[in-house]
Formats: C-alpha cells, sequence, structure tokens
C-alpha cells in the first residue's frame, strides 16, 4: 500500500484533474488501476467511493491493557474521548479513521500485530514513538514548555517553567512527522478530509501539504492560543504559525483565542485578514485560510444514558445520605497549575471565616483529575493544595464535618453524573483554561431523569423545576456561552468567597432561569453540533482546490504553497530566454523597492552588482532600460549616475529622464503646491502621536509612513489620517490615497509621458 501511495506523489499536482480514488486499505494484493467492481457479464460498475474523515489527535479514542492469561494486548473505545464523539456530527455513510498513540508503550514485537487490530477492529493507525522521542515531545515540548507558555507562563527563571531546549523541539518535529507518515499511509488525497487536533501537532499540517499540495486540512486548538506578546516569546514562533497556515481551517474555542493568533499572524508575519461573507479569512500566497470560532460541546447521548441507569441513581442516592444536611459545592479539575484549585479553597476558608453561620453547613468537594505529565511543578502544586486544604478543615472542621472533601481517585463521567446531580452549585475557577466542559456536564447532569428524581426523593406527581448555580472563571473557553454564570477574577479570593455566598442565597427561582438558559444552549450546542459545523466549513474551505493551480516555494517549515488561478501559466527561463531573443525591440520596466532592492533593506542605494547588471542591459541596443519608483529625481539620478544609457521615471512618472544626459520631463504644466503647507501640519500630528512613523516630503508629493509602527494602531492611524487629509483637501487639485503602509497626497492624475 505503502508503495502505491509514493506514486502518487510523482504525480504533478499542477494538472488539473483528480487521481483516482484508491482504497485505504488494501485486502489483496495486485495493481489497482481503477475504484471498480468487475460482475460476471464482464460489464464494469464504478463504485461511489464513501467519504472518509481522518481524525488525527495525540492520542487514540481506545483504552489499551494486556490480558496475562492470553499474554496478548486488548482493547476497548474510550466513550470520554472527544475525538470519538465527534463522529456523531459527520453524515452517516462517512467512515472515520484515527491516527494517535496509545495510552501505553508497546513492545517492537507487538507493534505489527497491535497495528492490525487496531485498524480492522478500531478503525485506528497508531503511532509508535521510541520512548526517548516521546518523553522530550510530550513531557519535554508538549507539556512543560507549550502548555505554560499557551496558558501564559513565561518561563522566567529555572525554577519558573521549563525554558526552550532546541533538542526537545527537534522531538517535537519527529515526532510530528511519524504522525505524517502514519496518515500518508492510508490518506487519498483528493477524497478525504484531515482534521488535526491541539497543540500536540501543530506543525503536521506542513509535512501534509509538502507531501500532497491539495491536501484538505484542519486543526483545531483546544487550549487557548496566547495574546501576541506572549507568543512571540517563542522563539520557533514563526515555523509553527507558518505550518498552521498550511491548513485549510482553523478552529478556537472563542473569539479571543482567535483574535490572538491572527494579531501574532499581523505582528509577525505582516498578513491581513478580513471578514468574508460571515466567517473570517486570511489571504496566505494565494490561498484563503478560514477561521472558526465554535466552542466544543459535550456528548448529549452519553449523559442521558447514564442518567437512565440503576446504578447511577443508586450512587446518588448514597452521597445524598453522605451529605445529609449539607450543601454542596461542587468543584471537578485536572491537578495542573492553571485550575486554580488552591485559590478555591482560599475562597471557601474566606466564606466560612466571614459566615460562621455557615460552618457545619456548607461542604466543598474537589474532585482532581490525575495530572497528565509528572515532574517538580506537579509535586508542589499537590503538596500546596494539599497543606491549604488541611489547614481550612482544622480551623473550621469538626467530628463529622470537613470543609473541604478532596477525591484523589481516577473517576469515570459515571462517576462523576452523582457528585453533578447532588451539588447546588458548582466551581470553575481556572486562572486560564481552554473551554473546559466541566459547567456543561453539571447543567446536564442536573436537568436529571426520572431514575435520578427517584434517588433524590422528587415527588413524581408535582417535581419541581430544575435549578443549578455556575460560578465561573473569566478567564476559560466557555465563560461566553454560560451567560447566566456567575462570572469571577479567580485571583480575587474575595470576590470568589462573595459568589459563593451569593449562589447560597440566591432565590429558587432566579436559580432556575439561570439554569434553564443554560441548558437551552448547551443541549442545542452539543459536540454533534460543533464536529457538523467545523465539517461543514472545511468542506467549504476546500472547495476551490481543483481550481487553482499549486506550487510548493520554500524549504523545511517554511514551506507554503503558491496558489494561482487556472489560467495562470509559469514561465519556464527556457522560454523567457527564447522570446528575448526573437525581439529586436524590447522594453524593460523595473520597480525599485521590492524588486530591484530588498523591501526590508536599510541601505536603499543599489549594489556594484545591480549597476554592472543594468549597464549590460542597457548598451543592447535592442532595449530601452527604465527604472520605476515612487522615489524623489535626485535620489534616483544620484545612485544610477553610473548607468549613463538607463531611464528614470521618479515619483511615479511625474519625473522622467531618458538617459543620464536627458533633461528631466515633467508629466504636467502643474507648479501649484500650495496644498503641501495644509497636509504636512496635519501629517505631523499623526506623526507625534504614532510611534515608528515618519513623513516623507517630494518635490510632488507627501507621503506618511507607518510601517515601523505598530500594525493595528498603524493601520488605524492610517484611516483616521486618510479621513482627516480628505476633509481638509476637498478643495485642492490633489488626491488622497492609501497604500501599502503609507498615506499619500499628490497632485491629480497628469497625462504621463508615452515611451
Amino acid at each position: 500500500m505503502r508503495s502505491s501511495l509514493d506514486l502518487l506523489n510523482l504525480i504533478s499536482f499542477d494538472d488539473f484533474g483528480t487521481l483516482n480514488r484508491i482504497p485505504g486499505v488494501m485486502k489483496v494484493p495486485g495493481v489497482i488501476s481503477e475504484f471498480e467492481n468487475k460482475s460476471n457479464d464482464g460489464t464494469t460498475t464504478i463504485v461511489e467511493p464513501c467519504q472518509r474523515r481522518i481524525i488525527v489527535a495525540n492520542q487514540l479514542p481506545v483504552k489499551a491493557y494486556y490480558e496475562k492469561d492470553s499474554n496478548k494486548w486488548g482493547f476497548e473505545y474510550d466513550q470520554d474521548s472527544l475525538y470519538l464523539q465527534l463522529k456523531d456530527g459527520f453524515p452517516l455513510e462517512t467512515e472515520v479513521i484515527y491516527v494517535g498513540s496509545l495510552n501505553v508503550e508497546i513492545g517492537v514485537d507487538d507493534q505489527e500485530e497491535v497495528s492490525t487490530i487496531l485498524l480492522e477492529k478500531f478503525k485506528c493507525v497508531p503511532t509508535f514513538l521510541p520512548a526517548d522521542v516521546h518523553k522530550k515531545y510530550y513531557h519535554g515540548f508538549c507539556k512543560h514548555y507549550l502548555w505554560p507558555l499557551f496558558h501564559y507562563m513565561l518561563p522566567l527563571t529555572a525554577s519558573h517553567g521549563a525554558r526552550f531546549d532546541r533538542g526537545e523541539w527537534q522531538a517535537y518535529l519527529s515526532a510530528n512527522k511519524v504522525f505524517a507518515d502514519k496518515v500518508m499511509e492510508v490518506i487519498n488525497p483528493d477524497e478525504d478530509y484531515v482534521w488535526i487536533h491541539d497543540y500536540h501537532l501543530m506543525v503536521l499540517p506542513s509535512f501534509l501539504r509538502k507531501r500532497f499540495h491539495r491536501v484538505k486540512v484542519g486543526f483545531f486548538l483546544h487550549s487557548p492560543f496566547p495574546s501576541s506578546e506572549i507568543y512571540r516569546t517563542l522563539p520557533v514562533r514563526d515555523e509553527i504559525l507558518k505550518s498552521l497556515l498550511n491548513s485549510d481551517l482553523i478552529g478556537f474555542h472563542t473569539f479571543d483565542y482567535a483574535r490572538h493568533f491572527l494579531s501574532s499572524c499581523s505582528r509577525m508575519l505582516g498578513l491581513n485578514y478580513e471578514s468574508k461573507r460571515g466567517y473570517i479569512g486570511l489571504d496566505y500566497f494565494g490561498r484563503t485560510v478560514s477561521i472558526k470560532i465554535l466552542p466544543v460541546g459535550i456528548h448529549m447521548g452519553q449523559f442521558e444514558s447514564i442518567m437512565s441507569l440503576d446504578v447511577t441513581g443508586q450512587k446518588v442516592k448514597e452521597l445524598k445520605e453522605k451529605f445529609d444536611g449539607k450543601i454542596v459545592i461542587l468543584g471537578v479539575d485536572d491537578m495542573d497549575l492553571f485550575k486554580g484549585i488552591s485559590l478555591k479553597f482560599l475562597a471557601m476558608g474566606q466564606l466560612l471565616e466571614q459566615h460562621p453561620d455557615l460552618r457545619g453547613k456548607v461542604v466543598l468537594v474537589q474532585i482532581t483529575n490525575p495530572a497528565r505529565s509528572s515532574g517538580k511543578d506537579v509535586q508542589d502544586l499537590l503538596s500546596d493544595t494539599n497543606r491549604i486544604a488541611e489547614e481550612i478543615n482544622r480551623n473550621f472542621g469538626k467530628p463529622g464535618y470537613e470543609p473541604i472533601v478532596i477525591i484523589k481517585e481516577p473517576l469515570s463521567t459515571q462517576d462523576k453524573v452523582p457528585y453533578y446531580a447532588i451539588a447546588e452549585c458548582c466551581v470553575v475557577n481556572c486562572v486560564r483554561d481552554g473551554m473546559n466542559l466541566v459547567p456543561y456536564k453539571y447543567t446536564v447532569s442536573r436537568q436529571g431523569s426520572p431514575v435520578l428524581d427517584r434517588a433524590l426523593g422528587v415527588d413524581e406527581k408535582n417535581p419541581p423545576q430544575k435549578k443549578s448555580v455556575i460560578i465561573v472563571s473569566e478567564f476559560i473557553g466557555c465563560s461566553p456561552s454560560l451567560s447566566g454564570a456567575i462570572r469571577v477574577n479567580p485571583w480575587n479570593v474575595d470576590a470568589v468567597a462573595d459568589a459563593m455566598d451569593s449562589a447560597l442565597q440566591m432565590q429558587n427561582q432566579e436559580k432556575i432561569l439561570r439554569h434553564e438558559k443554560h441548558y437551552k444552549y448547551i443541549s442545542s450546542h452539543d459536540v454533534a453540533y460543533w464536529a457538523k459545523s467545523i465539517d461543514q466549513d472545511l468542506e467549504r474551505a476546500c472547495r476551490d482546490h481543483l481550481f487553482k493551480r499549486c506550487w510548493g516555494v520554500g524549504l523545511g517549515l517554511g514551506f507554503r504553497i503558491v496558489a494561482l488561478g487556472p489560467e495562470f501559466r509559469k514561465l519556464g527561463m527556457h522560454h523567457i530566454a527564447s522570446a528575448y531573443n526573437k525581439t529586436n525591440s524590447r522594453l524593460i520596466l523595473l520597480d525599485y523597492d521590492g524588486t530591484v532592492m530588498p523591501q526590508t533593506s536599510e541601505d536603499k542605494r543599489p549594489s556594484t552588482e545591480v549597476l554592472s547588471i543594468l549597464n549590460d542591459l542597457c548598451n543592447d541596443p535592442k532595449n530601452a532600460v527604465f527604472i520605476v519608483s515612487g522615489r524623489g529625481k535626485d535620489s534616483l539620478g544620484n545612485w544610477f549616475s553610473g548607468v549613463e544609457k538607463l531611464g528614470l521615471s521618479a515619483e511615479h512618472g511625474y519625473f522622467t529622464r531618458w538617459s543620464k544626459n536627458s533633461a528631466w520631463e515633467i508629466c504636467s504644466l502643474t507648479r501649484d503646491f500650495d496644498w503641501k503647507e495644509i497636509a504636512e501640519p496635519v501629517m505631523k500630528l499623526y506623526t507625534e502621536t504614532t510611534d515608528g512613523s515618519f513623513i516623507e516630503d517630494k518635490e510632488t508629493a507627501i507621503v506618511w509612513h507607518h510601517q515601523h509602527a505598530d500594525p493595528h494602531f498603524g493601520s488605524c492611524q492610517a484611516k483616521e489620517l486618510l479621513d482627516h487629509l480628505e476633509n481638509v483637501l476637498a478643495n485642492e487639485p490633489v488626491v488622497v490615497k492609501r497604500g501599502q503602509h503609507i498615506v499619500e497626497v499628490k497632485p491629480q492624475v497628469c497625462q504621463h509621458q508615452s515611451f
């Protein structure tokens, strides 16, 4: 199969037409010529290919366990995995293939057998990383460098976060390359859609795009994307941004995360974006990269199924008896630095300190999911959390009453639902987090079921309306969608304690209204809705792939695709040379800044090599060579004084000189530049208030430059300056126009000299 795919790489992707569909897995050996079936009578029936989605994530949606009796590996689907749940959003006929790693290490001798089992029974393609690569890739670069950085934690000292390590970055690249190789084993680049998930695989789009120029790639980031001020500290910032931009669609949970990404693209790569018929599009070398903003949801069917189980009802009944007479406040968090668990405990202590009447009545039950990585930072966090909890329990507890109850053993979703069901309030106090679905799960569990209602002792004939209260940090992804929640700054312990008190004192009718608002949104924006919406947008983003001609440009992670219209034909050097030699009269017009000279060059004078080439061109009697520029005639005349036969067109054609010994010609008889006395003071005002901007005063025009100013502020100031100048110069014979990082005022269009 791999050899067949390797042959595809030899086909030119500049040609139109689609490659024949090939099956993802070859069942029998042989040569694949067409995707077809032949009947007994010799006729051929074309088989319509089913839709396929290749989901790529760091971890496969399966659990692995070793069976000692049979000495073999066993597997089962992980029903809590988002990647397994999202397939509900795809059309029924869609085939879903998963590419990712397992949660255990598989020996080399077992890898082939495990791969076969996973592919045939679970539609999974496992990636096997060497132990040292996995450690540096996952525990090193991902969890101890990228994860803190994306959550706004900078490694200022060796003891405060992990610093950038070039070896760990190389392991990250190696791991992403392994994932890419596995995708290439099963992909049909003309038909299949690839959906990559999260920060573990941010350079994977480049590996895929380099191999298949028209591959259909979507990427979704489940963590926050930091502000550009934080992101720009990443030594490999450009490489990651350029790799992400090799996707067709990039998704984020919130507008803030998308805004930070777009700001980073603007400030570091100079890219602009705009709203296009309801979605944000970012132009990147002829391709439009779509930006999708949609928070993920939960699997409603899973929770409804769990809540209908008798065993769930029995557990609810047990917990109700255990906390009889107590008001339960619930927290469910991973054990990591950014979940704010210790701050939540401090707020609980503050609540009991300020309200002695609540002592013995209110219990904070904190479920802590196991840490996903290890290290000194995790151990310090555990020690700090336990110390604060023990101190509060010692100060406010009494026999039979602990204010803070910590549940440390791992709990499945089924185990957590009973806790959600009995909790009067749920507190999510993260200092920074991605989406965080705990409030969604809590709300649906509080909606309940007949089984849970019986366990809670609800009157079946006259059941009360459902109610819930959520206290949520303003720094997490789900906060914008929970308009009925009490939003808090987790760093403000007093404010969180006050929010807890407000939740406990809140009237039932208000709790009911808040719950109804949340449940209506959550039930209609579940994981299937999220997956379906993103899948549809990815299809739309890839719709014009076959109608563009594509060329790969750049090396390594700087690789990108230049996409052009179907009518475009790339000029070959032999065609140019042939046409050049056949002609007897040639006009060669050369732009200066950005063409003859690099745009980024500080010294704008032409090099000796440039002058030599121009002399060679001008000495050919068949050639008329002109430098065309917006620069002034004095600068151009001085710089090119050594090329006698070179023509110059200065200030966009206002001044023209046919050779060094010719006089400068003016395109019109205009001599009135009194309008400069009006325009210049206005420009000076904006220059004083825009750091990095400057004024260029030409003989016939005046230009305000802002390429060295802050991109966003400079753009806003340019817009304001344009409006200001158009207003004050309304009655003058000038044109005010905005260009690339400039605002220019010049005389109205004149009749240019013809060559």
